[in-house]
C-alpha cells in the first residue's frame, strides 16, 4: 500500500507577522511544516510501522524553500518526497488542481493531509483535491483503521464521535489530536539528504481568488472602566452603551 502525504510550508506559528506595502513581509521568518500537516506525515508513518503501508511520500506544491518541508517529513521516516513547482501566491484552487494531477500520476491508495493551514485557515485544499479525483474524503480523523481496502475513520463530533469507514483510494485529513509527530533524530536528518526528492513543473491552474491586500486587525482600545454607587454606575453604563458604541434597542 502507498501512502502520499500532502505537505504545506507554512509562517512559525510563533512568528510575529508584519505587514509591507500591503503583503506579509516574511524576512527573518522561520518556515515550517504545517503543523496540522504534520501530524497527517506521522500518521502516514505509523501506518508503515505497523505494516500497513509499505511506502509514504510526502508532496508539496510552492517555491524552492518548501523543499525544507519535504526534507523535515523525510527526516521523520517518509520514503521520498516531490516537490511541484508552483507560486506561493496560488489560490486554495490552483493548489488543489497540481496536487490533484500529482497525485493521479503516483496512484496512491491513501492520501493524508491536515484538515487545515495554519497561515490561511482556508480548510478547502484536501476537500476540493477529493472532488477533483473523484475520491472519498472523511474529514478532521482522530484516528483510522485499515483493512479490506477500507478506511474506518474516527472524527470528532458535537457531544461525541463519529465513525465513517470509505473504499480506498481515499482523501482523509487529520486533526491535531490524532497523533503527537515525532521530532526527526539525527540519523533520520542525515538519512534524508540521501533519499530522493523529484522536482516536476506545476499543471497549468489560474487562480480563481486573488488576494488584493492584507492587513493586521486594529489594535484593542483601552475599556472603559465605571466607578460609582450602584445607581449611578447603571445610568452611565446605559449613556454609554447608547450615545457611545450605540448599541440598538429594539
Amino acid at each position: 500500500m502507498k501512502v502520499l502525504v500532502c505537505v504545506k510550508q507554512t509562517f512559525d506559528t510563533e512568528a510575529k507577522i508584519e505587514i509591507k506595502d500591503g503583503k506579509i513581509a516574511d524576512a527573518g521568518i522561520n518556515l515550517i511544516i504545517n503543523p496540522y500537516d504534520e501530524v497527517a506525515v506521522e500518521g502516514g508513518i505509523q501506518l508503515k510501522e505497523k505494516k500497513l503501508a509499505d511506502e509514504v511520500v510526502v508532496l508539496s506544491a510552492g517555491g524552492d524553500k518548501a523543499m525544507d518541508a519535504i526534507r523535515t517529513a523525510l527526516a521523520m521516516g517518509a520514503d521520498r518526497g516531490i516537490l511541484i513547482k508552483q507560486d506561493t501566491a496560488a489560490d486554495e484552487y490552483a493548489r488543489a488542481v497540481v496536487l490533484a494531477a500529482a497525485i493521479k500520476d503516483e496512484n496512491p491508495d491513501l492520501i493524508l493531509a491536515g484538515h487545515v493551514a495554519a497561515d490561511d485557515g482556508s480548510s478547502q485544499v484536501p476537500t476540493r483535491v477529493a472532488e477533483i479525483l473523484g475520491l472519498p474524503h472523511v474529514n478532521v480523523i482522530t484516528n483510522i483503521e485499515l483493512a479490506d481496502g477500507k478506511a474506518t475513520c474516527s472524527s470528532e463530533a458535537d457531544g461525541g464521535t463519529q465513525v465513517t469507514e470509505v473504499s480506498l483510494p481515499a482523501v482523509v485529513s487529520s486533526q491535531v489530536s490524532w497523533n503527537e509527530p515525532r521530532y526527526p533524530s539525527m540519523k533520520g536528518i542525515m538519512q534524508a539528504k540521501k533519499k530522493p526528492v523529484a522536482t516536476v513543473d506545476a499543471a497549468a491552474a489560474d487562480n480563481k481568488v486573488n488576494i488584493v491586500e492584507f492587513s493586521l486587525p486594529a489594535a484593542k482600545q483601552a475599556g472603559v472602566k465605571i466607578e460609582d454607587e450602584p445607581e449611578v454606575c447603571a445610568a452611565q453604563l446605559a449613556d454609554w452603551m447608547k450615545n457611545t458604541v450605540k448599541v440598538e434597542v429594539k
